[in-house]
């Protein structure tokens, strides 16, 4: 895997968690964020629907802004290339990157051909519309498992995914595979223990420097520990998303909430020498709420 997260294109479930009030176990979630900075390394951005105010697309990245974030990631396909590509010019925000709206339900592990081939048909889609914003990655769910066996979800995924990486190496778009509960490359009913082992594999699968991992650093504190995951990943975590997770209750929770080890999460990013994107992926609201979601960023990922 080359180091594609050092490119320069990479220096520079929407909204389904809800507002969690401040308590005793945030306070400790960012009691040690100063342990390790990650200033100059990590810049913020968020899902287009935790925005919930603003009538237009430009008035959306203003209010993005003026809450902390660096930029924005929307949904592909679906948008108005010529109204977000006006937002961007106006404003001067960006679009760092899309979420495939589609992959949940159309999915690349489909045992269904037919399935399959729209499948790429979005993701190819996705990734000329990012291009024409100026975005760098396409978030991408691989499949389910409930589509086969491991090894069908596998050699029908890679295989169908594989046909869009020459489009995304040409228009210099990365596909970002995200680390999610689509009981796939780790073991749904398993301890958490686990290791990031299969996912490697699975990207090396590709043989690519345009697809990469986007690392959602809440999602598998259940299974494994996300520090040993991103060790194991290296320089194929291309992109970040974050949330929150407990342990102890078994649910998602705000970010710097739960008992999830952000600042051994600092220190693997730092060992991996990583330099990019960080998307908040929890429950948006107004500007006041944005605000406390990229405060929360700050802290948990020593950015003040």
């Amino acid at each position: 895997m080359n180091n594609l997260s050092r490119r320069s294109a990479f220096t520079t479930l929407l909204g389904t968690l809800p507002a969690v009030s401040v308590g005793s176990s945030l306070v400790d979630g960012l009691a040690a964020e100063t342990e390790v900075s990650m200033q100059g390394r990590i810049y913020k951005t968020l899902k287009i629907g935790m925005v919930k105010e603003g009538d237009s697309m430009a008035e959306k990245f203003d209010i993005a802004r003026a809450a902390g974030f660096d930029g924005i990631e929307l949904n592909a396909p679906g948008f108005d290339v010529e109204d977000v590509t006006a937002a961007v010019a106006s404003t001067g925000f960006p679009v760092d990157g899309t979420v495939c709206g589609s992959h949940w339900k159309i999915r690349h592990s489909d045992p269904d051909e037919t399935v399959r081939a729209k499948a790429l048909e979005d993701l190819k889609q996705s990734l000329i519309n990012t291009k024409a914003i100026g975005g760098h990655t396409v978030l991408l769910v691989v499949g389910h498992g409930k589509d086969g066996s491991e090894e069908e979800v596998w050699k029908r995924s890679v295989a169908n995914i594989r046909k869009a990486v020459p489009l995304a190496a040409k228009l210099g778009v990365a596909i970002a595979i995200e680390n999610v509960w689509n009981h796939f490359g780790y073991d749904h009913e398993g301890g958490s223990d686990q290791s990031a082992e299969k996912l490697v594999k699975y990207v090396d699968e590709f043989e690519s420097p345009w697809v990469g991992m986007q690392f959602d650093i809440g999602n598998h504190w259940k299974y494994g520990n996300p520090g040993d995951w991103i060790r194991a990943l290296g320089k194929r975590v291309i992109k970040l998303d974050i949330k929150g997770f407990s342990r102890e209750q078994s649910k998602f929770t705000g970010i710097g909430e739960g008992d999830l080890d952000f600042a051994d999460v600092r220190r693997a990013l730092l060992e991996i020498n990583f330099y990019g994107w960080c998307a908040a992926e929890v429950g948006g609201g107004n500007s006041e709420r944005l605000e406390e979601v990229a405060g929360r960023m700050d802290r948990v990922l020593g950015l003040v």
